[in-house]
């Protein structure tokens, strides 16, 4: 009792519509007790309000047949046949998948057909011809697949045929079936569509129990052509040449025992016709009772009225508190309906969001599967709802789209999401599901789905195709090259694996190939480098000593040796940042130039690492080693710096040139030399010396033919014993073995 109490508002509207149905049941007894001459009227009243109901079923159902082909029309494939004019079956089964999906949403609708060629017919069922169609399954007296295909090339009008009795040969199964046909005139598409509608189903679904009883109802087109009607031998010539119709507005016409009721469609023009059986009767004995109910039904439409506004006032107060108008002056339900379209707004720019966050979340857990670490089974268990995004056939192989700027400081005119809806939409113009993700900077992931292992090679073959045409025209601007990896089976697990592929193709991809596409299959390990640890150390002499063109050979040659063996990436990277960093080494770090070696060195080796070929590593390393070069003019007139010093010893190695002598011929002392030669060149003087000695000497056992001694007295050793023993403790092996080997 306290609940009903508390709800005073539900217990006004229960006593409202009592006091409703009290007042009715009043005055429905006294039209009762006069007379019954009033009921014919009412009935055929509320028989056209049915009919106009009906009206507005049939209205939406045609309205479901249109959207019905616009959306078949809107599904992809312009043409399904191959370059062998043949039917390309996988485009057939999509397109097939899909008209099953729309159609089962139709119960009226027995079947449809799509066309290209007027031949090949597509069906939700099944592909077939059009002879085998509609001269076997759908069998009419009137019309048969020469009918219908001379009609589908015709220019024509959006058509609905006559309803007609279609029998199938084998079955003998009959249906009553009306076709749709679309317009040639406003085609959207290259598709011809026919809708085949079940009568029976469409009637069920349109419920004509609600008008009277004997009554029928015809629909004609808006040529006046009999497309259905529920009576059949129903006879309307005599009829139509006796009543003048306005196709604008309604008609009615009476005939011999039967009202004829004309409606016409504001949708699709279509004329209705409802027949009734008429008993016309003209008696006023109630004319007082109706004005009673006319009179009592408005008192009670008042009373309704206040008793809903007190009760639907706090709901209303509610609803605008909740849209955050409650403290706006104004009429309540506009400002309702503005709450309603700032939420609509609101949801469409929440649905975007939504639409970006779920693009994100699928890359993150790409992305999250490829650091190898394992998760929590709570999140591995959300996380496999997305993994149906990225696996979509049995086999896939990973890809990567490596872009590199031409000018570096060229300002990039697409964003990352505009990149990568490229890319995707590009490669899959010729492959049937590719997934496509930014991992960073400009590398793009790709996963390409397959049905068997052996599509490989047609996948590598489209991607190279694709990769060497974005070259020249979408990503013009940049250098493009890609990698692909092996073929995997279609689990989350092996993603891991694949990416590691990609990262072994590019580190281990031969530099002294142009290739657009490297494929991880083909590549085969390099094992010997060429590494001339001498030449090396005489690069750096040479630079320090004011050689730079004598340096800049040193490189070339030893990059081409390189490069003739067919090395990796990797190992001609290392090659370049060991002759970097061992030239760096030797330059005078003062505090005045040591940012300036610091922005070198990070420009040098980003540069190294951006490069794609050996001649680009070989034309970055010349760069940086030019650029180091001009650091080292210092003051000619100072003998006390480094160029000078290692330029003096260059031309006197052979002398004896002991600490004293140095410190001398600098104007120092020999401890201070000591000190600021350790600090500039990194080593100790004697330790210099002898790497300069060294270093000729190694020459000399390559390229002369003079003796151990010999060659010991033109580099500044004394005796062959201090000329030996020193060569062995900096080379490992003694002169005599030193020139064995080389071959000497």
């Amino acid at each position: 009792m306290n609940r009903l109490i508390a709800n005073r508002g539900l217990l006004q509207i229960f006593f409202a519509l009592q006091l409703v149905v009290g007042i009715m049941f009043i005055f429905n007894y006294i039209v009762y007790k006069n007379s019954i001459s009033g009921i014919y009227e009412k009935v055929t009243e509320n028989n056209r309000m049915v009919i106009k109901n009906i009206i507005q079923s049939f209205d939406s159902s045609f309205t479901s047949i249109n959207n019905l082909m616009f959306n078949i029309h809107a599904l992809p494939y312009e043409q399904i046949m191959d370059s062998d004019g043949k039917p390309d079956m996988e485009k057939v089964l999509d397109l097939q998948d899909s008209l099953g999906r729309m159609v089962s949403t139709m119960d009226f609708v027995e079947d449809a057909i799509i066309t290209y060629d007027y031949k090949l017919a597509i069906t939700p069922h099944g592909t077939s011809s059009m002879e085998a169609l509609f001269d076997r399954k759908y069998m009419s007296g009137k019309y048969n697949s020469v009918f219908w295909i001379n009609f589908l090339r015709s220019e024509h009008d959006f058509t609905v045929f006559p309803a007609e009795t279609y029998s199938e040969m084998t079955a003998g199964h009959k249906k009553n079936l009306i076709v749709a046909v679309d317009s040639s005139n406003i085609r959207m598409s290259n598709k011809k569509l026919m809708v085949l509608i079940n009568v029976n189903k469409l009637l069920n679904s349109i419920d004509l129990k609600g008008m009277i009883p004997d009554a029928s109802l015809m629909v004609l087109d808006e040529n006046r052509n009999v497309i259905l009607s529920t009576e059949k031998d129903l006879d309307l010539v005599k009829i139509l040449n006796d009543v003048y119709f306005n196709p604008s507005s309604e008609a009615s016409l009476t005939h011999e025992n039967f009202e004829y009721n004309f409606y016409k469609s504001d949708y699709n023009g279509f004329i209705y016709i409802n027949k009734l059986p008429y008993k016309f009767q003209n008696i006023h004995s109630v004319t007082s009772a109706n004005q009673w109910i006319m009179y009592g039904a408005i008192v009670l439409a008042v009373i309704l009225s206040v008793l809903l506004s007190i009760y639907l006032y706090r709901p209303v107060k509610g609803i605008l508190k909740i849209l955050g108008g409650s403290n706006v002056k104004g009429n309540d339900f506009v400002k309702i309906q503005s709450g309603i379209v700032k939420m609509q707004r609101e949801n469409e720019s929440l649905k975007s969001q939504m639409g970006l966050v779920d693009s994100e979340i699928r890359r993150g857990v790409f992305l999250q599967t490829l650091d190898g670490y394992r998760h929590s089974e709570e999140y591995e268990l959300q996380m496999q709802n997305h993994y149906a995004y990225l696996f979509q056939r049995r086999y896939f192989v990973m890809a990567a789209i490596y872009l590199q700027p031409v000018e570096v400081s060229e300002q990039l005119e697409l964003s990352v999401e505009e990149m990568t809806e490229l890319i995707q939409s590009g490669v899959q113009e010729n492959l049937a599901h590719v997934v496509v993700f930014h991992e960073d900077h400009l590398k793009f992931l790709m996963l390409m789905g397959m049905d068997h292992p052996s599509d490989r090679k047609k996948v590598l073959q489209h991607y190279e195709n694709y990769i060497r045409q974005v070259e020249k025209t979408t990503f013009s601007s940049f250098k493009v090259w890609g990698c692909i990896s092996r073929v995997f089976d279609s689990k989350i697990s092996n993603c891991r694996e694949a990416y590691q592929d990609i990262q072994n193709g590019f580190l281990y991809r031969n530099v002294n190939r142009k290739e657009w596409v490297t494929d991880t299959e083909a590549i085969r390990f390099v094992p010997g480098i060429h590494f001339p640890l001498q030449k090396m150390e005489k690069l750096s002499n040479c630079l320090m000593t004011g050689k730079t063109d004598e340096a800049l050979e040193i490189v070339d040659k030893i990059i081409e040796e390189n490069a003739s063996l067919r090395i990796h990436y990797h190992q001609m990277l290392h090659i370049a940042q060991s002759m970097f960093f061992i030239v760096l080494k030797q330059i005078n770090s003062s505090e005045d130039n040591r940012q300036e070696l610091f922005r070198l060195e990070t420009e040098i080796i980003e540069k190294l690492h951006r490069a794609y070929n050996y001649q680009e590593i070989r034309e970055v390393l010349m760069e940086g080693l030019r650029r180091i070069a001009a650091m080292q003019n210092h003051d000619s007139k100072s003998k006390l710096n480094p160029a000078f010093i290692s330029q003096y010893i260059e031309l006197h190695y052979m002398e004896n040139l002991y600490l004293d002598h140095m410190a001398e011929v600098l104007d120092t002392s020999s401890k201070y030399f000591s000190n600021y030669f350790k600090k500039t060149f990194g080593v100790n003087y004697v330790e210099y010396l002898n790497k300069v000695r060294l270093s000729h000497a190694r020459e000399y056992l390559e390229n002369t033919d003079l003796s151990i001694a010999e060659i010991g007295e033109k580099t500044g050793y004394t005796n062959s014993s201090t000329f030996t023993t020193t060569f062995k403790k900096y080379c490992g092996v003694s002169p005599s073995e030193y020139r064995k080997n080389t071959g000497k």
